[in-house]
């Protein structure tokens, strides 16, 4: 950790890792392991950023931006994919403190599409189209019990149909991509069980409405202006393009359907579920408002009882969980995986530590209990639940 923060993180403060309780021996096992790992070629490069009481006391890059490029630099912009579902979350909750957004409302109130959706049955090899037994609402998008799904998340009938519906086309716009979801069936009955899905594309299309912006324009109002977050948007200008972080390949989402994106223009639709790319320093800002209670630096994004009502766990006893991303001794809350247990899942960790990851390796969390945010920036599709998982292992090693 160098005496100074680098440029990148102007405005964010720095202390040595023993004032913040950071023990140095394991912090150099954490760089040895990252150097490993990317020696033995399961990612180009990496940034990591640890930070306790407010202050970051590890903040390091290891390899290189892409395969074959240089070294990574302070201000390499990453893919973040699902990680934009805390900010749209955040977006959506600034526009319940004003008044103009309730999470128990329907989602039909603003999309009249989906005032009639069925869900898909199984029944003999055939697929048959029930009622909704409820509406879905503003709090089972946000908590993912909407009944949607995603259409690399699994073989189900309805999950083929929502794979073949080609919901990431970027011709269409966020208004028809919404409209082509809700032509949809649904995978479960609302509110029944936690299926990750395409809800935070729908919850973007509402803030739009709700707001009367393009999303990209009222996160950047809302969010990344007031917190600083110059190089957080949908898209990598031509000027940014040689600070991009590569992956070795796509090849895992192009067999998923995934597909991927250039993401070097501006896009008619802006998914609100995995479109932003974003830098450490940039995703530190808006970590360390969530870890201070919804403000930074004098800009208050949220209160902070908003804060830790949307890092609560959501999930009533009834609600299915068996779901291959939601690590056990967890529930889900308002755009973040919410821990429960001191056990059960695969790393240590706090009860109430809250956190959320991309398709591409990134991921960050916050401990209430332990003051401390940490976030990883990696581009290795194949290998990101291992880097998350040892990442992990690594920072709980190092507090003291």
């Amino acid at each position: 950790m160098p005496d100074a923060l680098p440029a990148a993180f102007a405005g964010l403060t720095t202390a040595r890792p023993e004032e913040i309780g950071l023990e140095r021996a394991a912090l150099h096992r954490l760089t040895a392991a990252m150097e490993r790992e990317i020696a033995a070629g399961r990612a180009p490069g990496v940034s990591l950023l640890i930070a306790r009481h407010g202050k970051i006391g590890f903040a390091e890059r290891i390899g290189a931006v892409r395969p074959g490029g240089p070294p990574m630099p302070e201000d390499a912009i990453f893919r973040i994919y699902s990680m934009t579902k805390p900010i749209v979350s955040v977006a959506a909750m600034t526009l319940v403190e004003e008044g103009r957004l309730l999470i128990n409302e329907p989602v039909s109130k603003y999309i009249p599409a989906f005032a009639e959706m069925k869900v898909g049955v199984e029944n003999g090899g055939a697929l048959e189209l029930v009622p909704a037994k409820r509406p879905i609402t503003i709090q089972d998008l946000m908590r993912h019990t909407s009944g949607l799904t995603y259409g690399f998340t699994g073989g189900s009938k309805v999950q083929k149909l929502v794979k073949a519906a080609d919901l990431r086309n970027q011709e269409r716009t966020t208004a028809e991509h919404v409209e082509a979801i809700a032509r949809l069936p649904l995978q479960h009955q609302p509110g029944e069980v936690w299926e990750y899905s395409v809800s935070t594309d729908v919850l973007g299309r509402i803030v739009e409405i709700v707001a009367g912006g393009a999303l990209g324009e009222v996160l950047r109002e809302r969010i990344f202006a007031p917190l600083g977050m110059t190089d957080t948007a949908f898209f990598t200008p031509e000027s940014k393009l040689a600070r991009r972080a590569e992956p070795f390949s796509f090849e895992l989402f192009e067999t998923l359907g995934i597909g991927r994106n250039d993401m070097t223009a501006p896009p008619r639709f802006e998914s609100g579920g995995g479109g932003l790319l974003s830098t450490i320093a940039d995703y530190a800002r808006f970590v360390a408002m969530l870890s201070s209670g919804g403000a930074l630096e004098g800009a208050r994004i949220l209160g902070s009882r908003t804060i830790a009502f949307m890092a609560s766990d959501h999930l009533a006893a009834n609600v299915v969980k068996n779901h291959v991303l939601l690590w056990p001794g967890h529930g889900f809350g308002l755009g973040f995986c919410v821990r429960t247990e001191p056990g059960l899942a695969p790393t240590a960790g706090a009860v109430g530590e809250y956190f959320w990851g991309g398709a591409a390796g990134t991921a960050f969390w916050i401990s209430p209990r332990d003051d401390l945010f940490a976030i990883l920036m990696v581009q290795t599709p194949e290998h990101r639940e291992y880097f998350r998982v040892l990442f992990r292992n690594l920072v709980n090693a190092a507090l003291v």
